[in-house]
């Protein structure tokens, strides 16, 4: 069982060399190097006996039957795209671990009651064109019409990025699963948190997903010569914009929600001249979309003070939005007695602070959610890390679980609750 971990850390190394970068990790949506990925994975399916293909949105799918053909799915699953710069483990990780468990079940003698799938989405971090979860969505049957306007930084619409990666945008709409054929959804990710390393515990159950909303925001001022326009004169749009990020910050620690400007340009950017406009993000999520949206509204109210303060013109443009996502209470049981039958007698129940796709597949079906410890909380980044011993703590307590939603299922066949 052990050289399964091995196995599963060696192929997230191998698919961390499909990279459009040659300095580190990026794998983005529709690329060259998605395709490579999908194409990877499914020869390790094709090896270990699964069906597969690729779905209408370029989400990598797999699938083992149950005891009878064309019953509902358990699915298993996470994203195989990429910030940029990023780790290896991020969302990969748990496609790898969900492919094993898979090829684990395929060779027993005896089939589930249901059958597994396997789905490594294609776009879950909205790199390319700022928008997440677009593999999941469309998997969910909630794509968003608006959404094929949306460019990348090079000025490709995602409806030209569709067709020339070969996919018919038109037929998108075959990419979404019924309800009735899937029993439910359980993801295996990284913590990209401290919570598990500090207690010193491997693995952790999931309790909801924090609800994040995106915004871009414009500030526009006067351009100006640096030398000649006195203060008093000047509408200077990056200190408008400077005091807006320090009023964000401010404003979400006393709404103990978490928001973060992670995006500023300043434009014309010379060294000699008053910038006339900044252009900048801002990312807020909360447990509770309520609280969440009320310091949202607070914000705004401040930053629209600021501006009128400074003399600027503000608008704001929202970008992203998916609500808090509460995981299945059976889930979590279920999950957790995976994790006692592992071996840890008192599983830790922890919050996700980071979005994932179980969010939008949480529109489709019940579902649930697995930590693995990382080292030092850290992810989006070349240092994430993991161990393998955790590795093959999270592949067995993965296989108990779907074994605990087996019997669950045999002895109440109409779903999971």
């Amino acid at each position: 069982m052990s050289q399964d971990a091995a196995t599963v850390l060696q192929r997230c190394d191998q698919l961390a060399t499909l990279s459009s970068s040659a300095t580190g990790i990026e794998r983005v949506y529709l690329s060259d190097q998605h395709r490579a990925c999908n194409q990877q994975v499914a020869a390790w399916a094709q090896r270990a006996g699964l069906s597969h293909w690729d779905d209408a949105a370029g989400n990598f799918c797999a699938r083992l039957e149950g005891a009878t053909p064309r019953l509902p799915a358990l699915v298993l699953g996470s994203h195989l795209d990429t910030v940029p710069n990023a780790g290896r483990y991020d969302g990969v990780l748990g496609v790898m671990i969900a492919l094993c468990v898979a090829e684990r079940f395929k060779q027993r003698q005896q089939p589930l009651p249901f059958a597994l799938e396997v789905v490594g989405f294609g776009d879950e971090e909205g790199t390319r064109f700022g928008t997440a979860l677009f593999g999941s969505f469309a998997f969910a049957g909630h794509w968003e019409p608006q959404w094929w306007a949306l460019e990348d930084r090079d000025g490709v619409s995602l409806r030209q990025a569709f067709s020339t990666y070969g996919l018919n945008p038109d037929a998108i709409h075959t990419a979404a699963r019924n309800a009735s054929d899937v029993l439910g959804y359980l993801e295996v990710h990284i913590e990209q948190g401290p919570v598990l390393e500090a207690e010193q515990r491997a693995l952790g159950v999931v309790t909801a997903i924090a609800g994040a909303r995106r915004f871009q925001l414009s500030v526009s001022g006067q351009a100006g010569h640096a030398g000649t326009t006195p203060y008093e004169l000047r509408h200077d749009a990056l200190c408008a914009a400077s005091q807006m990020v320090l009023a964000v910050e401010a404003l979400a620690q006393q709404g103990q929600c978490v928001a973060t400007v992670g995006q500023l340009s300043v434009r014309p950017g010379a060294v000699n001249v008053i910038p006339g406009e900044a252009i900048f993000s801002i990312d807020i999520r909360s447990e509770r979309d309520a609280q969440r949206d009320e310091v949202w509204s607070q914000i705004v109210a401040r930053l629209e003070h600021i501006a009128a303060e400074r003399g600027v013109t503000l608008s704001i443009d929202e970008t992203h939005s998916a609500a808090a996502q509460a995981c299945s209470t059976g889930l979590q049981q279920a999950i957790a007695e995976g994790i006692r039958r592992g071996g840890d007698t008192q599983p830790r129940f922890l919050f996700s602070g980071a979005g994932h796709d179980a969010m939008a597949i949480g529109k489709l079906t019940e579902v649930g959610m697995m930590f693995v410890r990382c080292e030092k909380g850290i992810s989006h980044h070349p240092a994430e890390a993991v161990t393998e011993d955790d590795v093959s703590a999270a592949i067995d307590a993965l296989e108990h679980t779907v074994l605990v939603l087996a019997e669950q299922h045999a002895a109440q066949p109409e779903g999971i609750r």
